[in-house]
C-alpha cells in the first residue's frame, strides 16, 4: 500500500500475485482454455488474478508530525536559566569540535532565543505561541486512537506465503583427504528428525572434479526454504551421490582410508575415465546439519550458555580447538539475535557418514543398520537466515552499515558436545564466521517477492507441510511428488527405475508427456527420469524424488509408467548397456491422495491398452504377480481437492452451469448443502474458490439456489470464524479474502451486491415479520461485517469500472448512482439491523456491539461511494431509533458509532443534509457529546471527551488541513459547542428541515455551564483544550459576535478561560512534592494505565507505561540507550529493570502517587514529559492573553455591551495570568498586551473601583522586579512605568499609586527574604533586596528607559502622558524620583530592620530606631504607619521606656485626628492638632493630604475614627502618667473632653476631671518637694570606630530612667556593643569628656565616649559663668520638652591635668539633637554642637555668684502659709553651712588666695578685679542676712549650731579683710 492514489481518482490499487517460485510449466494451465470446466475457470482465476486492494478502506492520514518542543524556561527569583544558557551556547559556539550531536536535544535548551517554536512568519502575527493541543497531545497516534476504538477493523497484511523464517543455502565446496577426481552429486532438504519426515522437496547439487573447470557452475545456486517457526528438531538433510563403482575398480573406500595419502594416479585415471562413460549414480553418504540450537545442550570450552548473548571469542582460540568433535551445529536461534539478520554463515560439514548400500530415507537413521566409516572431507555450505516480516532497523545505521556488536556475534555456531546423530559417535563442525562483505540491509525481505539479492536463479524449495497447513491456498501449485522405495527381486541385480506419465494406453511406442521436472533445473521439463542405482542387491531401496507436473484435468487414462532396468558395471569397450527387467503401471485419477504408499506388481511386458481390465489376462507378472514393487506418491496441488465433497460441489457447480444436468439443480442443492460437513482444514484450503463459487450462485442463481448458497456461505463462514485461532472479531482468513481477494469477478458479470443484499434483506424481513428463520439467523448478524463489507466494496468495484476510463486525470470518481430498489432494500435492511442492535444491546449481548460498529463503518464505507446525503439518511435513522439520552449502553453504541463516522478521512468535508447547511455529521456529533457530558455515567463522559480531542488533534495534524482558512473552517464546525447556542429543542436528535444545523445545537457549554461544572478534572481539561484549539483559529468576527450576544455569557466565556488557567498551570518545582493523585475530582476512576501526569491527555499516560515497558531504544533525539540490567530477566513478565520494576510495583498499588510514577520513568522520558507539561501551560497561557489581547481591542471599539464598570472579565484573567509560575515566553509576550490594555481600558482600570486589582499588579510587578533574570526584571520596571504613566495621564500626579506601591512593597517585604547568612553567621543585605533596589531605581531613570522600551517591544511613545485636550506630557521625572525615594526608603528601612534580626533582644535602642523608621518610610499609608508605631509603643513598653511609649501612642492619635481634620468629620480642629504637636513635635501636616489618598482597599482613612483616636490618646494618658509626666497628661485629657462634650457623655466626663484634678495635684506635689524633681538624666555617647557601621563617628543623646548612674550605662552599652566585636578588634570607653579627634585614634579599637548632659530650660542664659544648679532652674508648671544639652569640661591651659584656681579653665558644650525629648525613640543624633570657654577669674566669679543666687533664692521664695516653715529651715541650713562654716569656707577664702594675693593679683585686668571683689562683698552681705532670718526661724535646740554659724561668719570677716579692706567697712 505504497501509494495513496485516492488524488488521481483511482481508489484501488492492484496488486500482481507473486507466483509460486515462477514455475513456467504452469503456464500452459494458467492459459489453457477450460470453458468446459467452470469451477477449473474459477480455480485458475482465482490464484491468477491481481489482488484489487482499497486504498481507502481503513483510513489514511497524513499527519505533519508533532512540533519539535523548545525547554521552556520558567525562572524563580534567584534563578537566571536564560543567561547561563546563553553563555554556555557561547561557548559552544567558540568551540569548534563541540558538534550538535554533544546536546542531547531532548533538553531543548540550546535555543532559547528562538522562541517557542519555528512557526511560519504568517501565524506568528496571529498568535504569541504555538497551538497548545500538539504540547496537550505531543505523542498523538492515529493509528493508535482508532485501534481503541471498540469493533475497529485491522488491515490484514497481504496474503503470502511467505511467513515465518527463511534459509538460504548455497553450497561452496567439497573435498576430499583423497582428492576430487570425479563428480559428485547431492540432495538438500529440510527434514525433521523427531518426526523423521521431509519438510520440503529436494534440492540437487553437483561439484564437478576441479581440474576440469574453474567454478562450479552447479555451485552459483542458492536454495531458499521456508520455516514456519525455529525448532531444534529441524535440520538440513544432506545426502551424496556418485557415478555407480565399477565392479573390480577403484572403490568409494577410498575417500573413507584412515591413513592420509591421495589417490595413486593409476587409479585416478581409472575414477576419471570410468565417471566420464557411467552416466549412472549410486549413493555415497549423508549428513545431518541442525539449524538450531537446542537449548539444553551444555557449553564446553568456556562458551557461556545458549541464551547469553556473550560466547567465547571467533578467533579460533584454543578453548575451540581444544573440542575434539562436534556435531556441525548451527544455532539461528529463534531469539534473532542482531548479527544474523541477513549476515551469512559458512558452516563447515566433515561428518559425512558414508554408505555401504541403497537405502531409503526411512531406514538410514534405523539403530540397526550398520555403522559406517566417516568419509575424511568436508563440505562447506554458507547458510543465511532471511526474516520474512519483521525488519530489525534498530540495528541498521544510517549509512546502511550494519552495526554488530563484537561480543554478540559469535554465538551462532557456539562450539557443543552432541551425541551424534546416529548415538554413538560424535563428529566435527567448524565454524569460520561471518562473511562480513555479505552483510546487506535488505537482505530481510522474503525472497521470491522483492528480495533484491534474490537471482532468478534461487530454487525455491516447496514446503510440503503447505498441504496440511491451516490456511487457504493463495497460489497456484499442481504436481506429484513421487518416491520409488524398494523392489524386492528374488536374485541379485544393479537395478534402477525409469519414471515417465503418460496420457493414455493406446500405443506403447508414442512418446510420454512432457510432465517431469529435472534435476538440474533446466526451464524445460523431460519427458522422463532415472532413479539411482541399487547395486547387487535382491532388496534395492531407493531415496529419489521425482517431480511430475500434473494436468489440469487427470483423466481415468492419464497414469505413471515405470520401467526397471539392470545394467553390467564392467568395463567393456563402449559403455554399459541398460537392461530392461519389467515394468509396472499406476492410474493416477484412482490414487490422488495427500501422501499414499503404493504396492505394485511388476509386468514383463507392455501389451496396447494395459490400463483396461480386459487385457488384464494378457499380462504376465515376475515374481507370480506379487506386488514387489513399493512406492510412495504425495501430492501437491491447489486445484485438486482431496475431499469428496468439495469435488462434488465442483462438479454440480460445473454440470449447473453447463445445463448438462436437469435444470432444477437439487444435485447442485445436495451439493451446496453437504458443504456444511466437510472438514475443516479442506474447507479452509479451498475457501476462496468456494466463496467465489457461492458468490456466483447468489448472484444470478435463481431464488431456491440464491437462499441455499446465502445459507451455505453463512454456515461456512460461521466454521471458519470459530475456528480462527486469534480470537479476533473480524477472522483474518475472510478479512483477507474481503480485503485483496474479492474482486467481484474482475468484472466478468454483474455486480454482487444487488443480490447480496437482496438475500440478506428478505431473510432480515421475514424475521422482522416474525417468521421462523432458524439458528442462521444469529449467524447472519455475527457475519454482518463481512457481507457489509463485501457489498460495499462491491459497490466500489462498480464505481471504479464505470468511471475508470472516462474519468479526467486529477478529478474525483463522482459518486455511484444506486438503483432505487437497491437502495430501498439497503435502508430496510438497515434498518433492521439497527433493530437488532436495539432489542440485543439492552440484554447486554455482545453481538450487539460488534454489530453496531459494523453498521458504522457500512456507512462509513459508503460516504466514499455513494452521495453523502443518502448515507446521512442511515444516519439519521440510526440517530432517530437512538434519539435523547438514553440507557448507558445504548449510548455507548451512539458514541462508538459517531466515533467510527466521524474517523472518515474526509469528515472536515462532508455537506449538510441540505444544501444550505454546514456539515451534518459534525453538528449531529457536536448535539451528542454535548449530551453525553451531561449522562451520568462517567467512562461514557471521559470517552465523549477523548473523541473531541481525538478529532481535534487529527485536524490540528492532517497535513492537508495546514492552511489558515481550512483551520477557521474546522473551528466554524466546532464553534457551536461552545457559542451560538440559539435553538433549543430537546428530545429531537436532528434539525428540523430547513433550519441551519451550525446554529442548532442543544444549549451548549455557555448555556449548560454546570454540565461542566460537573465533569472531572481530567474531563474539564479535555473540554477545555478543544475550547481553545476553536477559539484559536476562530476569526475574529465570530469571537466578536459570541460575546456580542450577552453579557452573561461573554462573563461565562472568561469563566472558562480562568479554568483553563486553574488546570493547565504550571506546578513550580517545589510543588512537585505535594503532587499526587488526590485531585478534587473524582478522577479516580482506575484509569487502566497509571497516571504519569495530570495536565497532559491521558493518552499520554497509555504512552507512557507502553514506553517504559519496552526497552527505550535509542531514539534519533537522543544519542545514548537505556541497557537492560540483565539479559536473565527477559522474560515478558518480569521486568527487565529495577527502574520498570519500580513502575509496575507503583502502577500496582492503588494510591500510587504521581510523582512516584514520575520518578520510575526513564530519565529520557521524564525529560520529553517535563518539556511537554512546560509547553502545554506556556502555550495555555499565551493563547489566554492572546484572546484577552483580542478581548480588550473589541471592548475598546464598543462593539461589546459590559455593563460592568470594572472589566472583570480582563481583570480576573490578568490576575490568574499574573499570579501563577509563567516561564519567559510568556512574559516577554505578555508586557505589549499589559500595555495596550492598560492604554486602552486605563480609566477602568485605574478607577477606584479597581484599586484591588491595581494593588494586586503593582504587588505581582514588584515581585517580578526581584528577579534575578534581567529579561523578567526589567519588563516588571517598564510595567512600573506603564502604571506611573496612567497614574499621571488619570490623575496628573503619582500620590494614590505611591500609597498603592508603598502598601504593596510592605507586603512585598513579608513574602522576600531581604537578607541572608554571611559565612561568619551575620546577615547582609540579600540578592532579592538589592535586584528590587536597582529595579526601583532605574524606574526613575531617565537614561535607561528608551533602550527598556524597545527591549520589551513596546511603542516608543509608551510612556507619554498626554490629555486629551492639550498636548503636554505631564510625565515629570521629579515626580517619578520622589516616588522611586520613598519606595527605596521604605525598602531600607524594611532591610535595616531585617538585618537587626539577631540583636533585636540584645540592642533595643536599634531595634526601636528600625520600627521608627518603618513607621517613618510608611507614614503616607496611615495603616501601615500606625502599624508600625504601635510596634515601636510595645518596644517601648517593654523596655520600661514609658515617655517614649507614650509619644508614639500621641503619634498615632496625631495620625487619626489629623485625617479627621482633614475629612472635617470630627470634633476637633486644627487648633487641638497644634496643641497636640506641641506634646509630640513629629504629628506634621504632611500626612493629612495622603490620608485621604490612600483609600486603598483593605488600607485607609475608613478605620481612623473618633473613638480609635480616644483609644491612644487614653494610652497615652496612662503612659505618661507612668512617666511621671503630670503636665502631658493635663495636656491630653483637655484633648479628649471635647470629645465627651459632644456626646453628651457625662459619666465619662465626670471621670475626665476626677482625674484631671489628681493630675494637678501631682504637679503641685512635685514642684513643693524639696528634693527637686528629675523625669529622666541625659548622656552624650560618641561613637568611634568601623564597626560600628552607621554610627560611626556620630554623636547621640541619650534618654535613661532618672534612676540610671554613668556606671549603669556603660555597662549597658558594653555589653551591647562588645557582642559586635570580632576577634580583630575591642571595645574602649574614652574617660573623660574632651574633644576626640577620630583621626589620632586606633584603627581597630572601637571607642564609646560617654558623659552626663544636662538639659537646657528654653529661656536659659548659657552664656552665664555661674554653676547650673538644676534645682534653681526648676521652674513653674511647664512642659518638659527638650532639645538642647550642656555639659561643663574644667581645662588647663598650661597641660597639667589639674591645676590651681587660678589655673583651671572650664569649657560649656551645648548639643542641639534632631528633635526633642521625650521622643518616640530613646537616642535622638546630635546635630550641632557649640561650646565657650571660661578664664579661671571667670570660674570663681561664677562659683561665687552660684552661691549667692542659691541663698537669695532660698530667701526670697514666696512660702503658702507661715506655719510652714520646716522645710525652709532645712535648707536654710544646709546651704549656711556650706558658705560660712569655718571648716567649708576654702571656696571663697581658696579665690582670695589665688587672686588677690601676690602675682596672680597683678595678672587680673582691673575690671575683673572690680567684679570679683564685689561678687565676694555681695555673697558676704546675703549670708548676714541669711544668718539673721535663721535665728528668727530656730528654737532652743538650734542655738548651738547658730552660735557656730555666727563665728564661722565672724572669722571669715576676719580673714577676708586681709584681701580687702573695705569689708569691714560694708558689713
Amino acid at each position: 500500500m505504497e501509494d495513496y492514489t485516492s488524488s488521481n481518482g483511482h481508489r484501488f490499487k492492484r496488486i500482481p500475485r507473486p507466483l509460486f517460485a515462477a514455475n513456467p510449466e504452469l503456464e500452459p494451465l494458467i492459459n489453457e482454455n477450460m470453458d468446459q470446466w467452470p469451477h477449473l475457470n474459477e480455480l485458475v482465476q482465482c490464484y491468477k488474478a491481481d489482488w484489487v486492494v482499497d486504498e481507502n478502506k481503513y483510513g489514511h492520514y497524513e499527519g505533519i508530525g508533532t512540533p519539535s518542543f523548545q525547554s521552556q524556561i520558567f525562572e524563580g527569583p534567584d534563578t537566571d536559566i536564560e543567561t547561563e544558557i546563553r553563555l554556555a551556547s557561547a561557548r559552544l559556539s567558540k568551540t569548534e569540535d563541540a558538534t550538535d550531536d554533544d546536546v542531547p536535544s531532548t533538553s531543548g535548551r540550546q535555543l532559547p532565543e528562538t522562541g517557542l517554536y519555528k512557526s511560519s512568519s504568517k501565524t506568528q502575527d496571529m498568535h504569541f505561541g504555538e497551538s497548545p493541543l500538539p504540547a496537550y497531545e505531543p505523542a498523538f497516534d492515529w493509528e493508535n486512537e482508532r485501534s481503541l476504538i471498540f469493533g475497529q477493523r485491522t488491515p490484514e497484511t497481504l496474503p503470502t506465503h511467505s511467513s515465518g523464517l527463511k534459509i538460504t543455502v548455497k553450497v561452496l565446496s567439497l573435498l576430499f583427504q583423497a582428492g576430487l577426481v570425479e563428480p559428485f552429486y547431492g540432495t538438500i532438504c529440510l527434514y525433521n528428525r523427531d518426526r523423521r519426515e521431509k519438510l520440503s522437496e529436494d534440492f540437487h547439487f553437483c561439484v564437478l572434479p576441479t581440474e576440469g573447470q574453474d567454478v562450479n557452475a552447479s555451485l552459483i545456486r542458492r536454495a531458499v526454504f521456508s520455516l514456519d517457526a525455529p525448532s531444534a528438531s529441524v535440520c538440513l538433510l544432506i545426502q551424496l551421490e556418485k557415478p555407480a563403482t565399477e565392479e573390480g575398480g577403484v572403490t568409494a573406500s577410498v575417500y573413507s582410508r584412515k591413513e592420509p595419502v591421495h589417490m595413486a594416479e593409476r587409479e585416478k585415471q581409472k575414477l576419471q575415465v570410468w565417471s566420464r562413460i557411467m552416466p549412472y549414480r549410486q549413493s555415497f553418504a549423508w549428513t545431518i546439519v541442525p539449524l538450531f540450537e537446542n537449548n539444553n545442550v551444555a557449553a564446553a570450552g568456556g562458551a557461556a550458555s545458549p541464551s547469553s548473548p556473550l560466547a567465547p571469542s571467533v578467533s579460533g582460540s584454543s578453548s575451540q580447538d581444544s573440542v575434539a568433535e562436534h556435531v556441525s551445529k548451527m544455532t539461528l536461534d529463534g531469539k534473532l539475535p542482531h548479527y544474523s539478520s541477513g549476515s551469512s554463515v559458512i558452516v563447515e560439514i566433515s561428518n559425512i557418514n558414508k554408505v555401504k548400500e541403497s537405502y531409503t530415507e526411512d531406514l538410514f537413521q534405523d539403530p540397526k543398520r550398520k555403522v559406517h566409516k566417516p568419509v575424511k572431507g568436508v563440505l562447506r555450505l554458507e547458510v543465511e537466515k532471511l526474516h520474512a516480516n519483521s525488519v530489525d532497523t534498530d540495528n541498521i545505521s544510517e549509512g546502511g552499515s550494519m552495526i554488530i556488536d563484537s561480543n554478540e556475534a559469535e554465538t551462532s555456531f557456539g562450539k557443543h558436545h552432541v551425541n551424534g546423530l546416529d548415538g554413538s559417535r560424535s563428529s566435527h563442525s567448524k565454524f569460520i564466521g561471518i562473511d562480513r562483505k555479505d552483510i546487506r540491509v535488505n537482505a530481510l525481505t522474503p525472497v521470491g517477492e522483492d528480495h533484491p539479492d534474490s537471482s532468478g536463479d534461487d530454487f525455491q524449495a516447496f514446503d510440503f507441510r503447505m498441504m496440511t497447513r491451516n490456511e487457504p491456498f493463495s497460489q497456484l501449485f499442481h504436481c506429484l511428488h513421487v518416491y520409488p522405495l524398494t523392489v524386492n527381486l528374488s536374485r541379485k541385480r544393479n537395478l534402477f527405475i525409469k519414471v515417465e506419465m503418460r496420457k493414455d494406453d493406446a500405443d506403447i511406442r508414442k512418446q510420454p508427456l512432457e510432465a517431469v521436472y529435472p534435476n538440474d533445473l533446466g526451464p524445460t521439463l523431460q519427458k522422463c527420469a532415472h532413479t539411482q542405482i541399487a547395486v547387487g542387491a535382491r532388496m534395492a531401496c531407493y531415496h529419489d524424488e521425482i517431480k511430475i507436473c500434473l494436468p489440469a484435468l487427470l483423466t481415468t487414462q492419464h497414469h505413471l509408467l515405470f520401467t526397471f532396468f539392470h545394467v553390467d558395471l564392467q568395463t567393456k569397450l563402449e559403455a554399459p548397456k541398460p537392461v530392461i527387467i519389467g515394468y509396472a503401471v499406476l492410474p493416477l485419477s484412482t490414487n490422488i491422495q495427500l501422501l499414499s504408499d503404493v504396492s505394485l506388481p511388476i509386468l514383463r511386458e507392455l501389451v496396447p491398452h494395459y490400463l483396461q481390465d480386459s487385457s488384464k489376462e494378457r499380462l504376465d507378472f515376475l515374481e507370480d504377480g506379487k506386488n514387489v514393487f513399493r512406492l510412495r506418491l504425495r501430492l501437491c496441488s491447489s486445484l485438486i481437492p482431496v475431499n469428496e465433497r468439495i469435488r462434488d460441489f465442483f462438479l454440480e457447480y460445473d454440470r449447473h452451469n453447463l445445463r448438462t444436468s436437469p435444470p432444477w439443480g437439487s444435485e447442485l442443492l445436495e451439493a451446496i448443502n453437504s458443504l456444511k460437513n466437510v472438514e475443516s482444514i479442506a474447507l479452509l484450503q479451498f475457501l476462496q474458490p468456494i466463496l467465489n463459487l457461492l458468490l456466483h450462485l447468489i448472484g444470478d442463481g435463481g431464488e431456491t439456489l440464491q437462499v441455499a448458497a446465502f445459507r451455505a456461505m453463512v454456515n461456512i463462514l460461521t466454521r471458519v470464524q470459530q475456528e480462527s485461532s486469534d480470537g479476533a472479531d473480524r477472522n483474518r482468513f475472510l478479512v483477507k479474502y474481503v480485503d485483496y481477494a474479492f474482486d467481484d469477478f474482475g468484472g466478468r458479470q454483474a455486480p454482487v451486491y444487488p443480490g447480496l443484499s437482496t438475500v440478506w434483506g428478505s431473510l432480515a424481513r421475514s424475521k422482522a415479520k416474525g417468521y421462523r428463520v432458524g439458528p442462521v439467523y444469529d449467524d447472519v448478524l455475527a457475519m454482518a461485517w463481512f457481507f457489509l463489507e463485501l457489498i460495499v466494496k462491491s459497490m466500489a468495484l462498480e464505481q471504479n469500472r464505470l468511471f475508470y476510463h472516462s474519468l479526467p486525470s486529477g478529478e474525483d470518481i463522482p459518486p455511484l448512482q444506486l438503483k432505487e430498489g437497491v437502495f430501498r432494500c439497503i435502508m430496510q435492511l438497515y434498518d433492521c439491523l439497527l433493530t437488532e442492535v436495539h432489542e440485543r444491546c439492552k440484554k447486554g449481548l455482545s453481538l450487539a456491539k460488534r454489530l453496531n460498529s459494523s453498521l458504522a463503518f457500512f456507512c462509513y464505507d459508503l460516504l466514499s461511494i455513494i452521495e453523502p446525503r443518502q448515507v446521512f439518511e442511515l444516519v439519521s435513522l440510526y440517530m432517530d431509533k437512538f434519539a435523547g439520552v438514553c440507557q448507558s449502553v445504548l449510548h455507548d453504541c451512539k458514541l462508538t458509532f459517531l466515533q467510527i463516522i466521524c474517523d472518515h478521512d474526509l469528515f472536515v468535508e462532508m455537506p449538510g443534509r441540505d444544501p444550505s447547511d454546514r456539515n451534518y455529521l459534525s453538528s449531529v456529533l457536536i448535539q451528542e457529546i454535548f449530551l453525553t457530558l451531561d449522562h451520568d455515567d462517567l467512562s461514557q463522559r471521559a470517552k465523549a471527551a477523548r473523541i473531541l480531542v481525538v478529532l481535534m488533534c487529527k485536524h490540528e495534524f492532517d497535513s492537508r488541513y495546514q492552511k489558515s482558512e481550512d483551520k477557521l473552517y474546522i473551528a466554524q464546525l466546532y464553534f457551536p459547542l461552545i457559542g451560538q447556542g440559539i435553538v433549543k429543542k430537546k428530545g429531537t436528535g436532528a434539525p428540523e428541515k430547513g433550519q441551519s444545523t451550525s446554529w442548532f445545537t442543544l444549549g451548549l457549554i455557555l448555556d449548560e455551564m454546570p454540565v461542566f461544572y460537573n465533569l472531572n478534572a481530567v474531563e474539564k481539561r479535555e473540554v477545555l483544550i478543544v475550547i481553545l484549539q476553536i477559539v484559536r483559529n476562530l476569526d475574529d468576527p465570530s469571537l466578536v459576535k459570541a460575546w456580542q450576544q450577552s453579557i452573561a455569557r461573554t462573563r461565562l466565556f472568561f469563566k472558562l478561560l480562568e479554568e483553563c488557567l486553574l488546570h493547565f498551570e504550571h506546578k513550580k518545582p517545589a510543588d512537585s512534592l505535594l503532587l499526587g493523585c488526590s485531585s478534587r475530582s473524582p478522577d479516580n476512576e482506575g484509569h487502566a494505565s497509571p497516571k504519569y501526569s495530570d495536565r497532559l491527555s491521558p493518552a499520554i499516560n497509555t504512552y507512557l507505561s507502553e514506553a517504559s515497558r519496552q526497552e527505550v531504544r535509542g531514539t534519533p533525539e537522543n544519542g545514548y540507550l537505556w541497557h537492560r540490567v540483565s539479559p536473565q530477566l527477559s522474560s515478558p513478565n518480569q521486568p527487565y529493570s529495577l527502574r520498570e520494576a519500580l513502575a509496575q510495583a507503583q502502577s500496582s498499588r492503588v494510591g500510587a502517587t504521581t510523582r512516584a510514577l514520575r520518578e520510575s520513568l526513564h530519565p529520557i522520558l521524564r525529560q520529553k514529559l517535563e518539556v511537554w507539561e512546560e509547553n502545554l501551560s506556556t502555550a495555555i497561557s499565551l493563547q489566554v492573553l492572546k484572546i484577552i489581547d483580542k478581548f480588550s481591542v473589541a471592548a475598546a471599539s464598543q462593539s461589546i455591551a459590559t455593563d460592568y464598570g470594572k472589566l472583570d472579565c480582563i481583570t480576573s484573567i490578568l490576575m490568574g495570568l499574573f499570579s501563577r509560575y509563567q516561564p519567559l515566553t510568556f512574559w516577554k509576550a505578555f508586557f505589549p498586551v499589559f500595555n495596550h490594555i492598560f492604554s486602552v481600558h486605563g480609566a477602568t482600570l485605574m478607577a477606584r473601583d479597581n484599586d484591588r486589582f491595581l494593588k494586586q499588579v503593582a504587588f505581582h510587578l514588584l515581585r517580578l522586579a526581584v528577579f534575578r533574570n534581567d529579561s523578567i526584571r526589567r519588563r516588571a520596571v517598564i510595567g512600573l512605568q506603564i502604571l506611573v504613566r496612567n497614574s499621571f495621564y488619570y490623575f496628573t500626579n503619582t500620590t494614590r499609586l505611591r500609597v498603592m506601591l508603598t502598601i504593596t512593597l510592605s507586603e512585598l517585604m513579608s513574602d522576600v527574604q531581604v537578607s541572608q547568612m554571611r559565612p561568619n553567621g551575620s546577615l547582609e543585605e540579600s540578592g532579592e533586596a538589592r535586584r528590587l533596589r536597582k529595579s526601583l531605581e532605574e524606574m526613575a531613570d531617565q537614561s535607561m528607559t528608551i533602550k527598556l522600551i524597545n527591549d520589551c517591544g513596546l511603542p516608543g511613545n509608551a510612556l507619554e502622558a498626554i490629555p486629551e485636550c492639550s498636548t503636554d506630557n505631564i510625565w515629570s521625572w521629579s515626580e517619578v524620583k520622589y516616588l522611586s525615594d520613598s519606595l527605596l526608603q521604605a525598602l531600607d528601612a524594611g532591610l535595616e530592620h531585617a538585618l537587626l534580626a539577631s540583636i533585636m533582644t540584645v540592642d533595643r535602642y536599634a531595634a526601636a530606631e528600625s520600627y521608627y523608621k518603618l513607621a517613618m518610610a510608611y507614614a503616607s499609608v496611615p495603616d501601615l504607619h500606625i502599624m508600625w508605631l504601635l510596634h515601636l509603643c510595645d518596644a517601648h513598653q517593654e523596655m520600661q521606656s514609658w515617655a517614649e511609649a507614650a509619644q508614639c501612642a500621641v503619634a498615632v492619635a496625631g495620625v487619626i485626628m489629623q485625617a479627621l481634620v482633614g475629612r472635617n468629620d470630627a470634633v476637633w480642629n486644627r487648633e487641638h492638632v497644634a496643641s497636640l504637636r506641641k506634646i509630640c513635635p513629629m504629628v506634621s501636616s504632611a500626612v493629612t493630604a495622603e490620608a485621604s489618598a490612600a483609600e486603598v482597599e483593605g488600607y485607609g482613612a475608613s478605620k481612623l475614627t473618633v473613638d480609635s483616636a480616644v483609644k491612644y490618646l487614653q494610652l497615652a494618658n496612662k503612659l505618661f502618667s507612668q512617666a511621671e509626666l503630670y503636665h502631658f497628661c493635663a495636656n491630653i485629657l483637655e484633648l479628649i473632653i471635647p470629645v465627651y462634650k459632644s456626646r453628651r457623655a457625662y459619666g465619662q466626663l465626670a471621670k475626665c476631671h476626677t482625674s484631671l484634678a489628681s493630675i494637678y495635684d501631682s504637679i503641685l506635689e512635685q514642684e513643693s518637694s524639696p528634693i527637686p524633681f528629675i523625669d529622666a538624666t541625659y548622656y552624650r555617647i560618641g561613637f568611634y570606630g568601623n564597626r560600628f557601621g552607621k554610627l560611626d563617628r556620630k554623636e547621640y543623646v541619650y534618654r535613661e530612667p532618672r534612676d540610671v548612674r554613668l556606671g549603669d550605662i556603660m555597662e549597658k552599652l558594653s555589653h551591647i556593643y562588645e557582642s559586635r566585636m570580632d576577634g580583630s578588634h575591642t571595645l574602649h570607653i574614652i574617660p573623660d569628656s574632651r574633644q576626640v579627634n577620630a583621626e589620632e585614634l586606633q584603627p581597630d579599637v572601637c571607642y564609646l565616649q560617654i558623659t552626663a548632659v544636662d538639659p537646657v530650660m528654653e529661656d536659659e542664659d548659657l552664656g552665664s559663668r555661674r554653676e547650673r544648679i538644676f534645682s534653681l532652674s526648676t521652674g513653674s508648671v511647664r512642659a518638659r520638652v527638650f532639645d538642647r544639652f550642656l555639659f561643663d569640661t574644667p581645662f588647663t591651659k598650661n597641660g597639667k591635668t589639674q591645676g590651681g584656681l587660678e589655673d583651671q579653665w572650664k569649657r560649656r558644650t551645648v548639643l542641639q539633637t534632631e528633635g526633642s525629648f521625650p521622643a518616640l525613640v530613646n537616642r535622638l543624633l546630635v546635630v550641632k554642637s557649640e561650646s565657650l570657654e571660661f578664664s579661671p577669674v571667670e570660674n570663681a566669679i561664677g562659683m561665687i555668684e552660684t552661691r549667692t543666687a542659691a541663698l537669695r533664692n532660698e530667701l526670697e521664695e514666696p512660702r503658702s502659709s507661715e506655719g510652714d516653715h520646716l522645710p525652709r529651715l532645712q535648707s536654710l541650713q544646709r546651704i549656711l553651712q556650706g558658705s560660712v562654716a569655718v571648716q567649708v569656707n576654702s571656696g571663697v577664702l581658696s579665690v582670695c588666695k589665688a587672686f588677690l594675693s601676690g602675682e596672680p593679683a597683678t595678672r587680673l585686668r582691673s575690671q575683673e578685679l572690680q567684679q570679683l571683689i564685689a561678687a565676694l562683698l555681695e555673697f558676704m552681705a546675703v549670708c548676714k542676712r541669711a544668718i539673721r532670718v535663721h535665728f528668727r526661724l530656730i528654737g532652743e535646740e538650734d542655738q548651738d549650731f547658730h552660735t557656730q554659724l555666727v563665728n564661722g561668719f565672724q572669722s571669715l570677716t576676719a580673714e577676708l579683710s586681709h584681701y580687702i579692706p573695705a569689708i569691714l567697712s560694708e558689713l
